[in-house]
């Protein structure tokens, strides 16, 4: 690994790309390492850099959500990666969702003709001994993860995580079918979902085949890192549970969960279906569409089977099936400390999913941080940044390194993490929107004043 760099990131993921831009837009020579096209994951597809793997969807941009606060504050803080997001943006409602193929090719021409950067594409199987960022995100290769465990004296934590098949749009019965968004929140007038309602013996049917359907088989490369190494927890993230996963839990946990009605009108009838089953944009041609909240490990033939017996989905064609697979995150309570540097090795920067944080933007702060924090301890700038836990961004990094051993795992962004209001009136009590709005307020009104009494400049 060459010495001529100040510093190495490793993964060319959401993380690793917004770390390594924003080290180099602070004068640094970064080298990239991503081991994508000559060594695959088992779940990405391709060789760009930033490729979105289980959705397209990067969560609510409403001002009153967690997930709109935290895309306010990388807005303001310059990330390259949520402004892209905005720019290869489809119809998704309240929600920022991207054509996926788009997104991460402008991230990929982006990082590659930084002139500070330079893009690798090799596998790294150990940490170098220069400033670094792991970044290498939860499909780490295992020559790499042992490193980590060899590192760390404790092994990984693995918990699986699954994807959710992928339509072509021109299968989808639209007599059936049809477009609206919740509460006639969206973009496009007629809605930018595309539903599929069902009656309750339709989705009692739905419920049967689904929990009698056949799965895929754990890999054993899945249960056990190679050369050995005793496997840690196995277990679902509970952001990410497989659609057969869910429905074990009860006749009514599917109606309830991803396909709940409220806020749709079945446009036939004039009244809200029982359940309904939501499809979202996948790319700006409007070509294809992918299964809200169905993830899913079932056999691919069970999915054509079982997928088709929702109402409109009749002849739909799957371009992308369903699928599970290993998603590693360490054990940062006991590892990190709040800037993302590793306890006892300054030098040494963790991002991304691989640290605990969930979801799409939630990754792409960390890896923001810890390129600032980085350059910083790189050029000898004092101090290294430490967010405010009263800020989204700052909320999410106290927790993956205060959070109970016992009880860690997989966070997204979600006004819990907040410290409550020492005095909180009344009608925030009583009103949530009024509550997050509270939230929101002073999330933004810290992030000023923090910036301002460290003097810290965020490139745009």
């Amino acid at each position: 690994m060459s010495k001529n760099y100040d510093l190495t990131v490793i993964g060319g993921g959401l993380a690793g790309s917004e770390a390594a831009w924003q080290a180099a837009q602070q004068g640094l020579r970064v080298a990239l390492y991503e081991m994508r096209p000559s060594l695959q994951t088992g779940a990405h597809t391709g060789a760009y850099l930033a490729e979105l793997v289980c959705s397209n969807s990067l969560g609510s941009i409403l001002p009153d959500r967690a997930a709109g606060l935290l895309k306010y504050e990388l807005s303001r803080l310059g990330s390259l990666l949520l402004k892209i997001a905005q720019e290869t943006a489809v119809p998704a409602g309240g929600a920022l969702a991207v054509d996926r193929d788009d997104f991460a090719r402008k991230v990929t021409y982006s990082i590659e003709n930084h002139p500070k950067i330079d893009v690798i594409r090799e596998e790294v199987k150990s940490i170098p001994d220069t400033p670094v960022i792991v970044a290498s995100g939860p499909l780490t290769s295992p020559a790499l993860s042992n490193a980590i465990i060899s590192l760390a004296n404790q092994e990984n934590l693995y918990f699986y995580d699954a994807i959710a098949p992928i339509i072509s749009s021109d299968t989808i019965n639209m007599t059936i079918a049809y477009r609206a968004s919740r509460y006639g929140r969206g973009d496009q007038q007629e809605g930018d979902y595309i539903n599929c309602p069902l009656t309750r013996d339709e989705y009692e049917r739905f419920v049967d085949a689904l929990l009698s359907a056949e799965r895929i088989e754990l890999r054993d490369f899945e249960k056990e890192i190679e050369n050995g190494v005793r496997a840690g927890v196995h277990h679902f993230f509970e952001g990410c549970l497989p659609i057969e996963i869910l429905a074990q839990r009860g006749r009514g946990a599917l109606a309830f969960g991803p396909m709940r009605p409220v806020g749709l009108i079945d446009s036939r009838f004039d009244k809200r279906p029982y359940a309904v089953v939501q499809l979202r944009q996948d790319d700006l041609a409007g070509t294809l569409y992918n299964l809200v909240g169905f993830q899913t490990n079932l056999k691919y033939g069970e999915q054509e089977r079982v997928f088709r017996m929702i109402p409109g989905l009749e002849c739909a064609n799957i371009v992308r099936h369903g699928q599970m697979h290993r998603n590693t995150f360490i054990y940062s309570p006991g590892l990190l400390v709040k800037t993302l540097q590793f306890h006892d090795r300054s030098d040494l920067f963790f991002a991304g999913q691989i640290t605990g944080v969930e979801g799409y933007v939630g990754n792409i702060a960390t890896g923001l941080l810890a390129g600032v924090n980085a350059a910083r301890l790189i050029k000898g700038i004092q101090p290294l940044v430490e967010f405010p836990t009263t800020t989204m961004i700052g909320a999410l990094c106290h927790y993956i390194t205060h959070a109970s051993l016992a009880d860690f795992q997989p966070m997204k962004a979600n006004f819990g993490l907040l410290p409550e209001f020492a005095i909180v009136e009344t009608h925030h009590k009583k009103d949530k929107r009024q509550r997050a709005l509270a939230f929101v307020e002073r999330a933004r009104r810290d992030l000023e004043q923090y910036l301002g009494e460290v003097g810290i400049m965020f490139p745009v």
